[in-house]
C-alpha cells in the first residue's frame, strides 16, 4: 500500500518536531525525507542497498539489525515506512541505544510487534515508541 499525499504530509507534519532524523529502508520512497529537508530537519536515509536520495539528504548503506549506531547516534527520532514485523524491535533497539523516539507506518494490516502509542493520520496510523521523556 503506498502511503497518500495527505498521508504523506502528515507524517511531514509529525516528524518536523524533530531537528535531526534518520529514515530506515528508504528504499525508492524519497518523498518524505525529501519534504523534511525543505522544511529544515536534517536527514539521514539508510537502505542495505545503495540508493538514489534527493539533494541534501545524507544516505549510509545500513542494516537496521546489525546497525552501525554512529549512523544514528545524532538523531533526535528514527522513522521508517511500511516497516515490517520483524524489523520493529531492532529498529526500536536502535533508537533506544541512540536516545531517539521511534516512529513507522506499517503495510496493509500489520500490527506493531512493540509497545507504541497509536497516532492516528489520514489514511494510515504513525505508530510512535519513545522512552525519552518530553
Amino acid at each position: 500500500m503506498a502511503h497518500s499525499r495527505r498521508n504523506c504530509e502528515a507524517i511531514i507534519d509529525y516528524l518536523t518536531r524533530y531537528d535531526e532524523v534518520v529514515e530506515v529502508g528508504i528504499g525508492r520512497r524519497t518523498d518524505v525525507a525529501n519534504a523534511l529537508v525543505k522544511r529544515g530537519v536534517s536527514v539521514t536515509a539508510t537502505d542495505v542497498h545503495p540508493r538514489e536520495v534527493p539533494d541534501g539528504v545524507a544516505f549510509v548503506v545500513d542494516d537496521v539489525v546489525d546497525p552501525d549506531l554512529a549512523v544514528y547516534a545524532d538523531a533526535d527520532a528514527i522513522y521508517a515506512l511500511n516497516l515490517p514485523p520483524e524489523l520493529h524491535r531492532p529498529a526500536l533497539e536502535v533508537a533506544r541505544r541512540v536516545d531517539a523516539d521511534f516512529c513507522f507506518t506499517t503495510l496493509g494490516g500489520d500490527q506493531p510487534t512493540i509497545p507504541v502509542e497509536r497516532k492516528t493520520i489520514p489514511g494510515d496510523t504513525l505508530y510512535v515508541a519513545r522512552d525519552r521523556p518530553r
